[in-house]
């Protein structure tokens, strides 16, 4: 497959903005810095931060064995996304596929691009269709998007059958980590190298715990990384994300620690879970959420409101009537929800 033809002509020609620290690299050199009208007074944060944030990319190389040239940073996974939609997507001509019920923005950004959606719902075990995609597809299709492990289902797609959608999907293969830490399958950043249409993005928000600093990571071939390079704003991760976000990566075993006390918390809520009365299926979870359905879920959710516990109410999506979604909390937190909800009737 030949990625270059799948980009925007716009795209294939365009020229990347030379900010003053692409074109004089080294920040921490001993030099004056007059290059880049900024404010000469020290406050840490006066300077232009890196715009290739190397750092964190060298760290992210080191723990996922993935070379820097293949990394792209972004603020937040959902602007990631939407490079993808600018990089590959004709306005108003070409389409990407979908498989409700998943996550919300890949609709809300085609539709900011002028892109059409073609939505293949999930079977009844939340599983991709994978005859039924392909034979959906037309050549204006650019992009399909896999969440695996899935938003709001919370299941990670079978292995074979998620393969075979990449060797035979006619476009870029988007595959949306941002729950892999808590799944057990293996991350499909392993076999990145094998397909060139194949692009995994994850993010530090879930595992990480650093959702407020909106960092979203997109891995692919050099060649894709390069033209996302091309297209991105200049300076679209700041210098305090990357900073919290370098400090955060240094940290692996207390991120270790957190995740196995959050896939400990999961396996106890679903028994507690499956012991309320009005509980009538949860969902197999390889996320840091379960997705339960209850018999009535407006009344639930509204039930759970008033008494200060907020969940999420998933009833209007697709193949979610009357389902709720319960984000795995600390042990308080979940002792919280199954206390309130033992109180309802």
């Amino acid at each position: 497959m030949n990625i270059e033809n799948l980009l925007r002509d716009n795209i294939k020609s365009i020229k990347a903005y030379s900010s003053a620290r692409d074109e004089y690299k080294d920040a921490s050199a001993d030099m004056v810095f007059i290059d880049a009208n900024e404010n000469p007074f020290q406050s840490n944060v006066n300077r232009y931060p890196d715009p290739q944030q190397s750092k964190v990319k060298e760290r992210l190389a080191e723990i996922k064995g993935i070379a820097t040239s293949k990394i792209l940073l972004g603020n937040g996974s959902d602007e990631v996304l939407d490079l993808l939609f600018r990089a590959f997507c004709e306005p108003r001509q070409d389409n990407v596929i979908t498989l409700p019920p998943t996550y919300g923005m890949y609709k809300v950004l085609a539709d900011l691009n002028a892109i059409d959606i073609i939505s293949v719902g999930l079977d009844a075990n939340f599983e991709p269709k994978v005859s039924e995609i392909l034979t959906a597809q037309n050549v204006n299709s650019k992009v399909l998007f896999l969440c695996s492990p899935n938003n709001p289902t919370a299941n990670s797609f079978n292995a074979s059958k998620v393969e075979e959608l990449i060797k035979s999907f006619n476009g870029i293969v988007v595959i949306d980590e941002a729950y892999i830490d808590f799944s057990s399958q293996d991350s499909w950043l392993s076999r990145l190298d094998e397909f060139p249409n194949l692009i995994v993005t994850q993010t530090l928000s879930k595992a990480y715990g650093l959702a407020g600093i909106r960092l979203g990571i997109c891995y692919a071939s050099e060649f894709i990384i390069s033209v996302l390079n091309k297209i991105k704003p200049p300076y679209n991760v700041n210098q305090l994300t990357q900073d919290k976000a370098l400090e955060r990566l240094t940290r692996l075993d207390q991120v270790k620690k957190e995740v196995e006390s959050i896939l400990n918390e999961r396996e106890l809520l679903v028994k507690q879970v499956l012991e309320i009365s009005f509980i009538k299926k949860i969902y197999p979870s390889d996320a840091n959420f379960i997705l339960v359905k209850v018999d009535s879920a407006n009344l639930r959710y509204k039930q759970l409101i008033d008494k200060g516990v907020v969940v999420r109410n998933r009833t209007t999506q697709p193949s979610c009537e009357n389902c709720l979604r319960f984000t795995v909390g600390t042990q308080e937190e979940n002792e919280t929800l199954i206390k309130t909800l033992n109180q309802l009737s």
